[in-house]
């Protein structure tokens, strides 16, 4: 059985291949960066290819490429923003630039997908953000978008059920190269981990073990969930 990682290149998407490949699980990778896409999959013995998920065509090549034996049985789209601005700074546009590289392209990789993830009696995995669940200043865009996610994944659990199961993960900040522009000092850093019960800011790998988990036999009762990665962020108070 093969699983699809968009967004393999990220950091999650990297840690989850690597991963995989550790548990004898067959691999198909897609990445908009082909020089670090090619050294993953060297890495991983994964096939790829590169892929725009703003094109329906690209999405949809892959989702082929990957099912070329008819044995697509995960899903993973790691792909993702931090688009960061207080709504008054925002606009129409900005708002449909964020949803459809967050929010659409997800849904069409799902409904592309939709086909062989059943008959294979598959799962897939989303990515929200724990920022959905907490009011944060300057996160209207994401916020939005990511809680479009949830929707989705609750929504396609209902339509995919009983054949095919999906599930979504809402980290708080990792430490990875999209999150950079937050993580500008060790000050920043040090502020951003004692924000959490768990003091410390998050790795790929926390969110990846999950992601792993949900996507194998072991959570075959699961579906139609959004699970917190954050250091006990969204549930937990040990101050005040």
């Amino acid at each position: 059985m093969t699983t699809l990682i968009f967004g393999a290149t990220g950091g999650v998407g990297s840690a989850l291949a690597r991963r995989l490949c550790e548990a004898g699980e067959s691999l198909f990778l897609t990445g908009r960066d082909e020089e670090a896409l090619s050294t993953l999959a060297e890495e991983t013995g994964a096939r790829s290819t590169t892929c725009d998920v703003l094109d329906t065509g690209e999405i949809e090549a892959a989702v082929e490429a990957a099912n070329a034996d008819g044995d697509l049985s995960g899903l993973v789209f790691a792909v993702g923003s931090i688009d960061l601005a207080p709504l008054r700074k925002t606009d129409r546009d900005s708002f449909h630039k964020v949803f459809d590289l967050n929010a659409a392209s997800a849904a069409e990789a799902l409904r592309l997908a939709e086909k062989p993830l059943k008959e294979n009696r598959g799962a897939a995995v989303l990515f929200s953000t724990v920022a959905v669940q907490q009011g944060f200043m300057s996160h209207a865009l994401i916020s939005a978008a990511k809680g479009a996610v949830e929707g989705l994944t609750r929504a396609v659990a209902a339509e995919w059920a009983p054949k095919a199961r999906i599930n979504a993960i809402a980290p708080s900040v990792l430490d990875t190269g999209i999150a950079q522009k937050v993580l500008t000092s060790e000050k920043m850093r040090e502020g951003l981990a004692q924000m959490h019960p768990i003091q410390r800011i998050g790795e790929a790998d926390d969110v990846a073990a999950m992601a792993q988990f949900l996507l194998s036999r072991d959570s075959g009762w699961i579906t139609g969930h959004v699970f917190p990665v954050d250091g006990g962020r969204k549930s937990v108070r040990t101050r005040g």
